[in-house]
């Protein structure tokens, strides 16, 4: 498909601004998939080549918090295993499931993220007591998310900090890195299941995928130095501009009840 210069030049400072936001709170998709939408990309195609850019952007981000210390790989990569599997297995259900359905109950989880990040004292970047054994994790609580991730997708990252924080016990800056080696599983995985269906835009997937990284570097770098102060505010911000987006779209079928019960008054 071909997309003119300047089409090219907004989709790559989109995909750098999502890379920023995205390596410290997740939902850089809230920002990507929209503008590949604008730019006239077709809407399995968009989330697809989406795929490449995120993907690219959790590696980035990844690969700083690892040189920092924030990554427990030893714990981390089962989980990320996990949610590589069943990230395909999401994918795979893109035509199965009624995405309308899932896509109306996402708004209210994700303001349960915003209000459990902004309202719950004590939360900080020491880690705490795990609530739940690390296989139990493993085996109940990480694959709705990545399957989430791999069906649709938006919020999968605040999803996973929110787990490891709650039942995990990581400190909010460990919580982040953690998260990234999750979503970039479940990531991966959705991404080659739409790679083998052959709905991968490459090139200018990877053409955003490198500016997304370059956003990733300065985020995760911030999010580093800042912790909690900078991390925890954007998750709930990120959380909440998603919740709005979703259920304002007229295909979200709570935004179509509204609409009904003010044509009824």
């Amino acid at each position: 498909m071909d997309l003119d210069l300047s089409s090219i030049a907004f989709l790559c400072v989109t995909a750098f601004a999502a890379g920023f936001v995205d390596a410290i709170a997740g939902g850089g998709g809230l920002l990507t998939i929209p503008a590949l939408l604008l730019a006239g990309i077709p809407p399995v195609a968009a989330v697809a080549t989406n795929k490449v850019q995120g993907t690219l952007s959790i590696l980035s981000a990844l690969v700083t918090y690892g040189r920092s210390g924030m990554v427990e790989w030893r714990a981390g990569l089962p989980m990320a295993i996990m949610s590589f599997a069943v990230g395909i297995i999401g994918a795979l259900s893109v035509h199965i499931l009624p995405k309308e359905a899932i896509a109306a109950l996402i708004p209210a989880l994700l303001m349960t993220v915003a209000l459990y990040f902004g309202l719950v004292r004590g939360m900080g970047d020491a880690d705490r007591k795990s609530r739940l054994s690390r296989m139990t994790f493993i085996l109940l609580v990480v694959p709705p998310i990545a399957f989430y991730d791999g069906f649709l997708g938006p919020g999968a990252g605040s999803f996973y900090a929110l787990a490891l924080i709650a039942l995990q016990g990581f400190g909010i800056t460990r919580t982040t890195a953690m998260s990234k080696l999750l979503n970039g599983g479940s990531n991966a995985g959705s991404l080659l299941l739409f790679t083998l269906a052959g709905s991968v835009l490459w090139p200018l997937g990877l053409g955003m995928g490198v500016c997304s990284m370059l956003g990733a570097q300065i985020g995760s770098r911030l999010a580093i130095k800042q912790g909690a102060r900078i991390i925890r505010p954007l998750i709930v911000l990120t959380c909440c501009a998603l919740s709005v987006k979703m259920l304002a779209d007229p295909a979200n079928p709570v935004h179509a009840f509204v609409v009904n019960l003010e044509i009824l008054r």
